[in-house]
């Protein structure tokens, strides 16, 4: 046998090949399943919604947010209108107060009159629109104050002064007026008389006063001279009615 069919081959290994070769296959497939960690994860950008929290509550949408901002504007106009509503009703009560406050001062007055007070006298007049130009209805009440009262009887005149065409000018207040029948009126009464009714001015007089003359010749001889102004008002009071 020749010795040229026989060739030793010599392998040279590190001393420690199979540590390295394991070691860079473990490399190889951490560098893999961290790229596929990166890749998978993306930046934040890429990300379509936040994490959902668990337990919290989601955020209300746009238009339950409007419906209860509707609803609170509504109610606080409710409550708006509502305060306005009681805010009238005690000025109404308040004044409904004054009103009756004055008519019992009338009584009073006519039940216990001071010294300076008693006998004969003029409550002042109250003008009222009609509804029709030029014309108002008028009250006029003539009283009695005294301790002891007994029946009055006597008479009122009344006339309305003022200007027409740029000259003084009187009208005696029944000639204005379609139901009093006389310019004087007749007196009877214990407490007060009122005397009622509607006037019309004349085209172009403009009145300034109305004066009043009331005299009584029973209990005894009294005398009451009053002249008021014009000046209307939007209704009547309580005294005297």
């Amino acid at each position: 046998m020749s010795r040229e069919n026989y060739r030793t081959v010599v392998q040279l290994r590190h001393p420690r090949h199979r540590e390295i070769v394991t070691g860079v296959s473990v490399l190889a497939l951490l560098l893999t399943l961290g790229t596929g960690y990166l890749l998978g994860k993306g930046t934040p950008g890429d990300r379509a919604t936040a994490p959902v929290i668990p337990g919290a509550a989601p955020d209300p949408a746009p238009e339950s947010m409007q419906d209860e901002l509707a609803m609170l504007r509504t109610r606080n106009e409710v409550d708006r209108a509502a305060l306005e509503m009681v805010r009238s009703e005690l000025a109404q009560q308040k004044l409904q107060i004054a009103e009756l406050e004055e008519g019992i001062q009338f009584y009073r007055g006519l039940m216990a009159p001071g010294e300076i007070g008693q006998g004969l006298s003029l409550r002042p007049i109250e003008l009222v629109p009609a509804g029709i130009d030029r014309r108002y209805a008028f009250r006029l009440v003539a009283q009695q104050e005294a301790r002891k009262h007994s029946t009055l009887e006597g008479e009122l005149y009344a006339e309305l002064i003022g200007t027409e065409n740029g000259e003084r000018k009187v009208y005696p207040l029944s000639s204005l007026s379609d139901d009093l029948a006389s310019s004087v009126i007749r007196l009877r009464f214990k407490y007060f008389q009122p005397v009622e009714d509607e006037l019309t001015l004349p085209a172009g007089f403009q009145p300034e006063t109305i004066s009043v003359i009331a005299s009584a010749t029973k209990p005894r001889d009294m005398e009451a001279r009053e002249q008021f102004p014009w000046n209307p008002q939007e209704k009547f009071t309580n005294v005297g009615t």
